[in-house]
């Protein structure tokens, strides 16, 4: 293992003067700038009353209704587009910039991103997962030309699951370990060859803390974190660039349909402890 390229990969993101910072609220009032690792700020602290909860299903369902709407569209594209692979991955991109940006309208959760110069870079994007949220932000912020890689379950979502394999996106079988060594192989190949980048929750679930949860095993074996992500990137030299949400396990609690108003932050470069904690140190353990 080439530790000392892998830590030139990490320090690549590392910003050498201060980290833009641009906020997009959502609505006509932001609510406040929560601390980053520390969740959202400014969030309603009465959430139980009938009109809080009826506006909350009804914001989720105009949600579905909108990723329907922009899905059935985007599949006529990519099965036009079938012959040509990439292209559908790149038209993904497009249909994921659209709807993350609307379903986040839809939601009103004023949004503080910093570090967006990073979401142009070329790189292994590496994310937090607490919140369907979560989802909904890295169709945005990441890049034209960004490839996912999930678990193959995943074609069993509706709506998204579909057009996640239509876009030619990357499935491992977790439960095979050698077949999913032999498909990290293949998908490092595929991003240096057309000069793609990568997004993947490497914590292999969602938390429902929002506590950053142990790197993912391969089904609980000896494999170490190292061939996953840090694998790809030893194999394609693409920087590592960490992705962290705060704020998004309160917003849009797992298994509900509760949605509420609060500020959420994406970080985008970070990689030392004082700006994106758990992440940080979890890097940090893996290199």
């Amino acid at each position: 293992m080439d530790y000392s390229l892998l830590s030139s990969l990490v320090r690549a993101v590392l910003p050498s003067q201060e980290r833009k910072k641009k906020e997009l609220p959502l609505e006509a009032e932001a609510s406040g700038h929560p601390e980053v690792g520390e969740g959202g700020g400014g969030w309603d602290d009465d959430d139980s009353g009938w009109a809080t909860v009826g506006l909350s299903v009804v914001r989720i369902v105009a949600c579905f209704v909108t990723m329907m709407a922009t899905t059935i569209v985007w599949a006529v594209i990519m099965f036009l587009l079938f012959p040509w692979p990439y292209e559908r991955i790149r038209q993904g991109n497009l249909w994921g910039h659209l709807t993350g940006r609307l379903m986040m309208w839809i939601l009103g959760n004023p949004i503080i991103v910093e570090g967006s110069e990073f979401s142009n870079t070329r790189a292994i994007y590496i994310c937090n997962h607490a919140s369907p949220i979560d989802i909904f932000l890295v169709m945005w912020l990441t890049p034209t030309g960004t490839v996912g890689i999930a678990k193959k379950e995943i074609i069993w979502y509706p709506l998204f699951g579909q057009l996640y394999v239509l876009a030619n996106h990357l499935r491992i079988d977790r439960s095979n370990p050698a077949a999913a060594i032999q498909s990290l192989n293949e998908i490092a190949s595929d991003i240096k060859k057309n000069n793609l980048s990568l997004i993947i929750f490497p914590e292999g679930t969602r938390s429902r803390s929002g506590r950053l949860l142990p790197f993912k095993k391969v089904n609980n074996t000896s494999m170490e974190p190292t061939k996953g992500f840090m694998h790809i990137a030893l194999q394609t030299r693409l920087p590592i660039v960490p992705m962290v949400f705060t704020g998004t396990h309160l917003a849009w609690k797992n298994n509900s349909l509760r949605a509420q108003h609060g500020c959420v932050t994406a970080l985008l470069g970070g990689t030392t402890p004082a700006r994106c904690g758990g992440m940080a140190r979890h890097i940090g353990h893996v290199v």
